[in-house]
């Protein structure tokens, strides 16, 4: 692994090693409007959320390092103090883009990108239409980041004091990521879709952890990293369960290997126990993956206890 000194690095290079690693990162749409009524709309990947009591997030737009001009969203909030934020979804990315070019102040980057306004409620930018969720928000307090060394970049902290989200993005009263469709900016050019979206609950209790895990399992060949971690939220050990395991009466298997590539875990344990070696802990484990990768903690660690 190469170790690399930030004062090494040009602020070209610099800034694109920086990004390659942060990411993916949310994307703030953000719309300010100047003194004079000149709206403004523009991405910025500096972007996060960081309170929730009152809802507070944060952007980071920075002086241009080459020009030394301020951007106009930066000029704007401090003026206003105000602005609005939406993110960016799969199908507006492109427009988006169109954006990011450095026009002047008068010109309209909604008109540009074909973005549609939507009136806020409680501030005078207005969000864009086609953003399946936007929040209006007041600046809390800007942070001019290492000015004594000739830093470019600022903080801004912004409190949001409303939220709008799509009725299509809501499910049960709750936002569906799959529906928002949002986008991440990653380093240079690329960017990511959230649609492989996965679940991975913290644990509620203190977890035995991976010291905790019996050494034929935690030293086990065949579980990754992730699938000991999920073996490892328990909060004890478990025990053999005599009544493990109990198999549906019209089962028919016959071959561990097609069972074990169709992930069928029932069908491949009833096979080892049928006509296994008893001393075959790796077949074990990987049955007891296939059980894992089905969110059935319970019969894989059984199978791992047999």
């Amino acid at each position: 692994m190469q170790t690399i000194l930030p004062a090494d690095l040009s602020h070209r290079d610099r800034h694109q090693l920086l990004l390659s690693g942060v990411s993916p990162r949310p994307i703030a749409f953000v719309t300010s409007v100047d003194t004079e009524g000149n709206v403004n709309l523009s991405p910025f990947s500096f972007f996060n959320a960081y309170a929730s009591n009152p809802p507070i997030v944060a952007i980071g737009p920075a002086i241009a390092a080459k020009t030394g001009r301020a951007k106009h969203t930066w000029l704007n909030i401090l003026a206003t103090r105000e602005c609005t934020i939406s993110t960016v979804s799969h199908s507006m990315v492109h427009a988006m883009n169109l954006t990011a070019a450095e026009y002047p102040n008068e010109v309209d980057e909604y008109l540009k990108a074909g973005f549609t306004k939507r009136n806020s409620v409680k501030v005078t930018p207005p969000s864009v239409a086609e953003s399946p969720y936007s929040m209006e928000c007041r600046l809390m307090e800007n942070i001019e980041l290492r000015r004594d060394i000739g830093g470019n970049g600022n903080l801004m902290l912004l409190e949001v004091v409303a939220f709008h989200v799509a009725d299509s993005a809501l499910n049960n009263g709750k936002v569906d990521p799959r529906a928002l469709d949002l986008v991440g900016r990653m380093g240079g050019a690329y960017y990511t879709r959230t649609q492989d979206i996965f679940e991975a609950t913290q644990p509620p209790h203190i977890p035995i952890g991976m010291d905790g895990l019996p050494e034929h399992i935690r030293t086990s060949p065949i579980l990754t990293g992730n699938e000991l971690a999920q073996l490892a939220y328990l909060p004890t050990l478990p025990m053999p369960s005599g009544s493990f395991p109990q198999f549906d009466e019209s089962i028919r298997a016959d071959s561990l290997d097609v069972e074990l590539a169709m992930g069928r875990p029932d069908g491949a344990l009833y096979v080892w126990l049928q006509n296994g070696d008893r001393a075959d802990h790796a077949t074990l484990h990987r049955i007891a993956q296939l059980y894992i990768a089905q969110g059935k903690m319970e019969e894989a660690w059984q199978t791992l206890l047999m």
